[in-house]
């Protein structure tokens, strides 16, 4: 199965959760709301505490992260991408309200932005195999970074998590060598976070060079 065939399936998946459970942290696959904003605050260590930035939201769903910015009272740019039609639109719906952010359907209308976050694509590969779901994992990381002033944050479901309770449909990253990857690859300014009550891990890739 190649590249774009995976995507259709998962925009498809995501779809049919979007329909099933309308915008809520379950029609984009997670447990909770509460969960949903722990992840969006380990993503947002990102920016250090900039009063002002422009971001992308790869994988925006239906927009949370925007409406969670916009009631911190952050000042920001905001574009959001996602490759399931129906959640572009409803994102539309739900935050034309929030000056500064749109939402797009084509990765090629992302622009360049200090910062550009990944919350939860890594992590339903559906019955792709775990060697092509690696590849694509390592293809968007690159998307990622060139989309990136400054750095970028995603998360991923942790290899430590128990072997018992993992689903087959699921993919689990190591993260020890995901860290090793973007050290290697991406910047030498790496933060691994794995300490936080969830069975998964973020990483910070900050793009400033060492003084």
């Amino acid at each position: 199965m190649g590249p774009s065939a995976i995507r259709q399936r998962v925009a498809e998946y995501y779809a049919g959760k979007l329909h099933e459970h309308g915008p809520t942290p379950r029609g984009v696959d997670w447990n909770s709301a509460h969960s949903q904003a722990l992840r969006f605050r380990k993503l947002l260590q990102i920016r250090e505490g900039e009063p002002s930035f422009s971001i992308n939201d790869y994988g925006c769903g239906y927009g949370a992260l925007a409406a969670h910015l916009a009631a911190e009272g952050a000042r920001f740019t905001y574009c959001g991408f996602d490759i399931a039609e129906a959640m572009v639109t409803c994102a539309r719906e739900r935050h034309a309200q929030i000056p500064e952010c749109s939402f797009v359907s084509e990765e090629g209308q992302l622009g360049l932005a200090d910062y550009t976050v990944a919350s939860g694509i890594f992590n339903v590969k559906l019955d792709t195999t775990d060697e092509a779901w690696h590849t694509c994992v390592l293809d968007t990381l690159e998307r990622l970074a060139a989309l990136s002033r400054h750095g970028f944050a995603f998360n991923a479901l942790t290899l430590y998590s128990d072997p018992g309770k993992r689903r087959a449909d699921l993919y689990y990253m190591d993260p020890r060598e995901i860290f090793d990857h973007c050290k290697r690859t991406f910047s030498p300014l790496v933060a691994l976070l794995h300490d936080y009550p969830l069975f998964e891990f973020t990483v910070l890739v900050r793009k400033t060079e060492i003084s």
